[in-house]
């Protein structure tokens, strides 16, 4: 899964609390704002895992991650899914829980995988009402704050974002799996002791 990634804008249609077509709004931010991936065909296999507020998310979160990429035995390598994962889970500790009344839910972060035979898209939802915003990196600040999206719109192939109904957001990074065509089957030598003769013509 690792290389130079094209950029897609395979979306399915705006969440019902996304602008309506033709209304102004404000410019939205890079990523595709209240938006979902297109959706592939068949049900995907899914796994979800809730966690606490603690510094010890992001590396929970790749941990749990990789035990279900090699369950799955996802295709390639595993290290852009779980770069994403811990960008996600540490733009939601550090964003996701401003202006949140305390205390806060047990466990108010959440890590979704959704996978597809081509396609893999990981979704963290938190109770945070602050739009996700990548924020273009200072050379003249040695800073590592507000890259976290940079970092995901470099490894995967689409990212977005979009409310929830239930209150909070989802960010999701989509991952497109390079699966390779099944071997084509040996020839049967007609020498070979079971193979049947053809009819004589």
């Amino acid at each position: 899964m690792r290389g130079t990634r094209p950029r897609h804008a395979n979306v399915h249609p705006a969440w019902p609390d996304a602008p309506a077509a033709g209304v102004p709004s404000a410019p939205a931010p890079a990523g595709l704002a209240g938006l979902w991936p297109a959706p592939h065909a068949g049900t995907p296999r899914s796994a979800r895992r809730v966690f606490p507020a603690e510094i010890t998310a992001p590396r929970a979160a790749r941990e749990f991650t990789r035990a279900t990429l090699l369950d799955w035995r996802v295709p390639g390598d595993a290290g852009d899914v779980l770069v994403a994962v811990s960008e996600l889970v540490t733009n939601a500790l550090r964003h996701g829980m401003e202006g949140l009344p305390q205390p806060l839910p047990l466990c108010p972060i959440q890590v979704v995988l959704l996978g597809h035979r081509r396609r893999l898209v990981v979704t963290v939802t938190d109770p945070g009402g602050q739009v996700p915003e990548p924020v273009a990196a200072d050379p003249d600040r040695f800073t590592e704050g507000g890259r976290g999206l940079l970092v995901v719109g470099a490894v995967s192939d689409a990212w977005g974002w979009a409310r929830l109904a239930t209150g909070g957001k989802a960010v999701w990074a989509a991952f497109d799996l390079r699966v390779s065509p099944p071997a084509p089957r040996p020839a049967e030598d007609p020498r070979a002791p079971g193979a049947q003769d053809s009819p004589a013509r």
